[in-house]
């Protein structure tokens, strides 16, 4: 994973060339039928059930947007009537906005994603292109709602009466019924600025200045009466200048220099600070500075009484996370939970769920060797008990129930017989006790709780099974009513198949490990077909699809050239035990002995994969790995091609490295790095940190080709220009073809929401 901080992309494609098939694949014909396998036209063939829903009020009733093949439409359900209908007449609203917005707008394909019921219901509001409108759903008379009280880079509080706005580094506000200005500091200044994130290049290439203009970091009360904030010390942090080589309106490129602190440099500060809007006082919490180790900024929020407010406070390398809450009165803080570990305590598998009329708080640990759940007193920061337990992982809290002292949770790994990585709703008492299961489907389950905690509904899938949407009761999972099904019906026509789940072992023989094999829909077991791996091996994730709508997104269209294509979870990602995460600390580049094992029991089951003729590409940490896996295995992966990849880690960003190579620093960060192994390469190379990386190729006397694409930021980003470009690395140098020249990808993608077409 890494941000958008590239202006431009530098792909590598790293090669070691491999014998010709001598078959009929690579041809034009199969990179129009590739093309048909990409997610903007698979649109038009396939119907994936998920529904989101929208709950109204405090009850159960909720409505949501079905994006099908034919167009988009709103549903209403009322679980309690068991009733379904449309949410309002598509059709008599899309003729009013039509005649009220002087601008066409279709039935199936109105300009907005996200509505909201007024209170009595009788009306709609929505946005589109930023003006709101409101629709009476008596007569569907539409008309431009009043202009929002907050402009674009503004903050209103709760009651619309203040807006937080910066100007010249320095916190204003303005009282909205006078629109008197009060200033509330004086010693702003470039690059210690207040409530002011720390800006990636995304905006300053928008904007065209470095000095972008941002919504202040303000964070209200729900009472209005306070708002917490921070000032911003970024002046020994480190920077990145990056170019634009191709802007808009000009001949000459443009520089941008960003924050960027790469591992062991000096990280930028924050300093809470309180506002007391009405009694015109400012409190400094009483913390150290907190130490900000990418861009953006902390983040707080506040209990509903207004009286407290808490945030999450990292040590760096993550060594320990700790909840804070806050006194904003006199800025007191206290720690209630404190989460260490000789090694990391993963941000992203930490999280928390404050249980107000109680004064509880549900936190998530690894400390027993699996993500489970733990009950603590908030007051005293006591241990109350384990809720859960056992060799699988929770992954979400969903809900708590507090008066029938229920949680009910996401987890995965529990249900015998199954794919460990599957997710199911539970719910448990607070004690641990009567944990039960609530989504009976062996499949992927995605959820949602109504506010009242009567109705969840449930998006259910596989790779290999479209799966639907259903609506359950909470009380013991029995359906209610199926909302919608998923519909493969033509993609069926097209001779394609599934990908394949594939169950082996890791490099030591004994750990189980997971993965998926695309095949082409053209299909021939009597033939041999080269394998490409489409990897990353992340330790914030795991990444092999495991619902419909993944699988059948993206991959499919590279077997259609005439490749078998695979992914693997190795170890050192998530989703299992501690051990198993922890594989890959200060060990980023290890995974690959797990990959090749996998590759190889494939092949050895199934004889039309050609172990022989083995490519691999991945994006940003997968370019890294894309680019490693030749370096360590090259008698292996014959042909490779690596994205915006990270190939050092000591030139990439503080807080991703830091947490999963290790900190302080220490001489694994240039053992692993590709950079210092770019001897090992065999055969040809075309290299997306990466100018190092060609730098030590270049010194290696490494042959390599280089593509570079301006005007696009960090990862591949859906450019179909860079995506035939790898369709044909792999064509010529694994099939052994010449691919088809100058073939134009084209992809039918979904317009955005509130644009025509």
């Amino acid at each position: 994973m890494r941000s958008c901080y590239k202006s431009c992309v530098r792909a590598v494609f790293v090669l070691c060339l491999a014998a010709s098939s001598g078959r009929a694949q690579g041809t034009r014909e199969d990179y129009k039928r590739a093309q048909q396998f990409l997610p903007g036209n698979l649109r038009h063939r396939v119907y994936v059930a998920d529904v989101t829903p929208h709950w109204i009020a405090e009850k159960n009733r909720f409505w949501y947007r079905k994006a099908g093949m034919k167009g988009t439409e709103f549903f209403l359900v009322d679980p309690a009537q068991n009733t379904f209908s449309p949410a309002f007449d598509h059709e008599r609203l899309a003729i009013s906005l039509t005649k009220a917005a002087k601008r066409e707008v279709l039935p199936t394909e109105l300009p907005f994603d996200t509505f909201d019921y007024a209170k009595d219901e009788k009306s709609i509001s929505f946005q589109v292109d930023g003006t709101s409108w409101a629709c009476q759903l008596e007569n569907y008379e539409c008309k431009k709602g009043p202009e929002p009280v907050a402009g674009q880079f503004e903050e209103a509080s709760p009651n619309k009466e203040w807006v937080a706005y910066v100007n010249e580094h320095d916190l204003y506000l303005r009282y909205v019924s006078t629109g008197e200005i009060i200033r509330l500091t004086h010693d702003g200044e470039a690059s210690w600025d207040y409530a002011t994130a720390i800006p990636s290049l995304r905006p300053m290439i928008a904007q065209g200045t470095q000095e972008v203009k941002q919504r202040p970091a303000v964070f209200w009360s729900p009472d209005s009466s306070k708002f917490v904030t921070y000032r911003m010390d970024t002046r020994n942090a480190g920077r990145f200048t990056n170019l634009q080589f191709v802007p808009t309106g000009q001949l000459r490129p443009k520089a941008f220099t960003v924050v960027y602190p790469l591992p062991g440099e000096v990280l930028p500060k924050a300093a809470p600070i309180i506002f007391d809007v009405q009694k015109e006082k400012r409190i400094d919490v009483k913390t150290t500075l907190l130490e900000i180790q990418f861009q953006g900024g902390p983040s707080f929020e506040w209990f509903p009484d207004s009286k407290t407010f808490y945030y999450e406070a990292d040590e760096r390398g993550e060594k320990s996370i700790e909840l804070r809450t806050v006194d904003p009165e006199i800025g007191e803080q206290k720690v209630v939970i404190r989460e260490k570990s000789d090694r990391y305590v993963d941000p992203g598998e930490t999280f928390f769920r404050f249980l107000h009329d109680s004064g509880e708080v549900l936190w998530s640990s690894e400390r027993d060797g699996w993500n489970h759940l733990y009950l603590y007193n908030q007051k005293t920061g006591g241990l109350k008990n384990q809720v859960t337990q056992g060799p699988w992982v929770v992954r979400r809290i969903v809900d708590v129930d507090e008066k029938s002292r229920r949680v009910y949770f996401l987890a995965n790994g529990r249900e015998k017989g199954e794919d460990p990585y599957q997710t199911h709703l539970y719910s448990v008492g607070l004690d641990g006790s009567n944990l039960t299961a609530l989504t009976p489907a062996n499949s992927n389950h995605t959820v949602s709780i109504s506010p009242d905690h009567s109705y969840f509904v449930d998006n259910s899938s596989r790779p290999d099974l479209p799966g639907d949407a259903v609506l359950r009761s909470v009380k013991d999972g029995s359906q209610v009513r199926v909302l919608e099904q998923s519909d493969a019906s033509e993609l069926l026509k097209t001779n394609w198949k599934s990908p394949e789940a594939f169950h082996g072992k890791a490099k030591d023989g004994t750990t189980d490990l997971y993965g998926l094999i695309w095949r082409p829909s053209n299909f021939d077991p009597a033939k041999k077909y080269p394998v490409i791996e489409m990897v990353y091996t992340g330790p914030q994730a795991f990444f092999v699809p495991k619902t419909f709508g993944a699988a059948v997104r993206g991959l499919q269209s590279t077997a259609e050239l005439g490749f078998i294509v695979v992914m693997i979870d190795g170890r050192g990602t998530t989703g299992r035990s501690r051990a198993f995460h922890e594989y890959s600390y200060r060990n980023l580049g290890g995974a690959f002995e797990d990959h090749v094992a996998m590759i190889k029991q494939m092949a050895a089951q199934y004889p039309y994969m050609d172990a022989t003729r083995v490519g691999i590409f991945g994006t940003s940490a997968g370019a890294y790995g894309a680019a490693h896996a030749m370096l360590v295995f090259p008698d292996f992966y014959k042909v490779g091609v690596a994205i915006s990849g990270d190939h050092d880690a000591r030139l990439d960003k503080a807080w991703w490295n830091e947490l999963y190579q290790g900190f302080p620093v220490g001489p694994d960060y240039a053992e692993q790095s590709n950079v210092t192994m770019a001897d090992r390469l065999q055969g040809h190379v075309h290299v997306v940190e990466t100018m190092r990386f060609a730098d030590a190729l270049m010194k290696a006397n490494k042959d390599f080709d280089m593509l570079i694409v301006p005007n696009m930021y960090h990862g591949e980003g859906g450019n179909l220009y860079l995506a035939r470009r790898r369709w044909d690395y792999f064509v010529r140098y694994l099939l052994g073809v010449t691919p088809p020249s100058n073939f134009e990808i084209h992809e039918d993608r979904e317009p955005t929401s509130g644009r025509p077409r």
